[in-house]
């Protein structure tokens, strides 16, 4: 297969080191416009392409041009990187944009040619990285898809996420950056506002990754929702601070047709786990659970969370994420959640 047109140098180093893909450049150095085209020719047939190079490409890089492939249906479309997401590949590929990387993966669908290709070359060591979602920061991200339609400040957003005024402007210019907020007016009277908060969510949830400590215990119920409603009288009796979320929140605020044989819950961090035991009036187990305590570095996991039926459960956008890693059967139940509830 030969891919024939003007690349940026990065991008041509990236084309040339995919195998059996031949790089055809006319008059040698010419430098491209955005969206510059090129032509693929494979099995005595041909196709125009759209050329989009970045440097690394996340969930955010790939609505925008998911985005671009969507008003221009006549025109396939190419991403080249030198770095993608697992995120951003399967929106890409859900949209039918080509995408070639740096780390040697290939995947380019046409009418008549399916050319896939797994590389096997490292991450590169980055030097520097913009503010990630995580933590504060991703407190910070909740807050604006919570209120996704609001003129947010700088001190607004700090407020009403409750982290400095510094990490709330980072975190405003990084999505600024990324093209899924956008700016109005100048100096003190600088407002923002979400653009994109499909972007935003699928940005959030593939920065957004947790590992926490994790606590097993038991509690003696006949039914699931007798479990969930004993658990979280329990802790909240107790004074503990907590959120239910994964397929026990989900059931709470969109029922969907699966069992619920582990209730996840998050706690305070800085609960002990004898005084979540005595709480919850659980007993400790090492297997056989169906309760799971879930602790992080601080209380973040917490933030913005509601109540539902009389129960505290993570926010919507929290428990779509926490579903999204379970692996049992987790991304159809968030699915469900975010076309039911979140609905971006």
């Amino acid at each position: 297969m030969n891919i024939e047109g003007t690349f940026e140098a990065e991008a041509l180093r990236i084309l040339r080191q995919i195998p059996g893909l031949t790089v055809v450049v006319p008059h040698g150095t010419t430098r491209p416009d955005h969206g510059a085209e090129a032509v693929l020719r494979f099995a005595g047939t041909s196709a125009r392409v759209a050329i989009e190079f970045k440097r690394r490409a996340n969930a955010a890089t790939a609505w925008q041009i998911a985005h671009y492939a969507q008003m221009h249906p006549d025109l396939r479309v190419l991403l080249i990187t030198g770095e993608v997401t697992a995120g951003a590949r399967a929106i890409l590929q859900e949209h039918g944009v080509a995408v070639v990387d740096g780390l040697g993966n290939a995947h380019i669908e046409l009418p008549g040619l399916l050319f896939h290709l797994e590389g096997g070359r490292k991450r590169p060591r980055a030097t520097s990285q913009p503010t990630r979602l995580s933590g504060k920061a991703g407190v910070a991200a909740q807050a604006l898809l919570l209120h996704p339609q609001r003129s947010w400040s700088v001190q607004d957003l700090a407020k009403e996420a409750r982290v400095s005024v510094g990490l709330a402007h980072r975190v405003l210019v990084r999505l600024e950056t990324e093209g899924v907020v956008g700016a109005e007016g100048a100096g003190p009277n600088r407002v923002r506002r979400v653009t994109n908060p499909t972007a935003l969510l699928d940005l959030w949830a593939e920065e957004n990754v947790e590992r926490p400590t994790r606590t097993l215990g038991y509690l003696l119920a006949q039914t699931p929702t007798q479990l969930i409603d004993k658990l979280a009288s329990n802790l909240e009796r107790s004074g503990i601070k907590h959120a239910l979320t994964g397929a026990a929140a989900a059931s709470l605020l969109a029922p969907f047709i699966t069992a619920i044989p582990i209730v996840d819950v998050w706690v305070s961090a800085a609960a002990a786990p004898e005084d979540l035991y005595r709480g919850a009036r659980a007993d400790a187990v090492t297997d056989g659970q169906n309760i799971v305590f879930l602790q992080g570095k601080d209380d973040s996991p917490l933030a913005f969370r509601q109540q539902a039926k009389e129960l505290w459960i993570a926010n919507p956008f929290r428990v779509y994420a926490d579903l999204r890693h379970d692996p049992r059967r987790g991304r159809e139940q968030a699915d469900h959640l975010r076309r039911e509830v979140i609905g971006f």
